[in-house]
């Protein structure tokens, strides 16, 4: 009896601890958050985490419909985002939580090292469709041009930074990830795209937008052309519209921005926001 009531307080214990966590938004958030999430379930071996990146807007969308507990992101919300949430009783925190460079990316072999945004917006709408638009030296080929769908926050990021409200060309293709806009210039010479400075790769060129490098000295010094902050945003209508200071998503806040959490930031090829190990 004394060893079954020992199994039964053991199974009690196990469920009353077990503990769940979610987390859906970013695709460019992703690499670091699965450092992340890697890392806190070591310190919390109790808890289970699901991390999706299917892209900020739909991270967002999860806040709103309440299957996420955290949603990151790598844009602000949008003004229509800010009127629903005002109009259902809600506030989401935005917390930054790292620094990014949006990386012009071209296929190694393509002769060109420097591009301005003024030409970017030209090819992204259609203005400009060779190489040899762009400068006589470069080959008289087609530029086949991707960018990320329009869920994405980095989408939203090169809409306002660089198309400054012009119009996307139909041509362009919209891919579903950044990692596939990796891919898919890396085996097209003739090939264009933008993605965080987190996925560039020896497989692609990262080229200098108006002659500034994408590097982290570059972003944190505000003269990169395309930067940004990175977000987390939570709800804190699910927290009796305070600060959660205990639970899951308290300790997997205080571990993001903790000096361990940032660290894992900058070996994510990001930018920390705070003081790292």
């Amino acid at each position: 009896m004394r060893k079954l009531f020992l199994v039964l307080l053991t199974f009690v214990t196990v469920v009353i601890t077990a503990q769940t966590l979610v987390i859906k938004g970013s695709n460019t958030v992703y690499p670091i958050a699965q450092l992340w999430v890697e890392a806190f379930k070591k310190l919390y071996p109790n808890v289970t985490v699901t991390l999706e990146g299917a892209g900020s807007t739909t991270g967002i969308k999860a806040l709103f419909n309440e299957t996420t507990d955290i949603a990151n992101s790598s844009r602000f919300l949008k003004p229509e985002e800010v009127d629903e949430m005002h109009k259902s009783g809600r506030y989401f925190v935005p917390i930054i939580i790292a620094y990014d460079g949006l990386s012009v990316i071209v296929h190694p072999s393509l002769p060109i090292e420097d591009i301005s945004i003024d030409t970017l917006r030209k090819i992204y709408t259609g203005e400009i469709t060779e190489w040899s638009q762009v400068d006589p030296k470069l080959p008289k080929r087609p530029i086949v041009v991707y960018s990320r769908n329009t869920a994405s926050g980095t989408f939203e990021t090169w809409v306002e930074k660089v198309l400054k409200g012009a119009k996307l060309s139909p041509t362009v293709q919209m891919l579903e990830s950044s990692q596939a806009e990796i891919e898919s210039v890396a085996v097209n010479p003739y090939a264009i795209g933008y993605t965080g400075m987190g996925y560039v790769t020896k497989q692609v060129k990262a080229l200098k937008v108006n002659g500034i490098a994408p590097t982290v000295e570059n972003v944190l010094a505000g003269i990169y052309p395309i930067s940004r902050p990175l977000f987390m945003f939570i709800d804190l209508k699910r927290f009796n519209n305070t600060w959660p200071d205990k639970g899951v998503v308290a300790d997997y806040l205080r571990f993001v921005l903790s000096p361990k959490g940032q660290k894992l930031v900058r070996e994510a090829g990001y930018i920390p926001a705070y003081g790292a190990e």
